[in-house]
Order: C-alpha cells, then structure tokens, then sequence
C-alpha cells in the first residue's frame, strides 16, 4: 500500500480551478506534483456539490 499524501488547501483548490478551466489532468498533475488524478477528481466532485470543507 502507498504512502498517504496530505496536501495543502491551496494545491486543492488549484488544481480545481485548473481542471474547471478545462486544462489537462496530466498538466495539472505534473505542475502541482499530484500523484493520483482520482484525487483530482474527488476534490472536483467536492467543489461542485458544495463539500469545500473536506478541503
């Protein structure tokens, strides 16, 4: 099993702004040092259904 990576509420909502402005998941990953892009797509998720304090 991996290592359990935290990262800060501003990389969070970074990569939320990037991928709602449509750039790639890889780009954001590679820019923001993400390892897993369906973390990507949870804090996404989080932001749309109003979930931002999970953040």
């Amino acid at each position: 099993m991996g290592t359990r990576v935290s990262y800060p509420v501003e990389v969070k909502q970074k990569a939320v702004e990037m991928r709602l402005a449509g750039v790639p998941m890889k780009e954001i990953m590679q820019e923001l040092n993400i390892k897993n892009k369906t973390q990507i797509q949870t804090w996404v998720r989080w932001h749309k259904t109003g979930d931002t304090h999970q953040f």
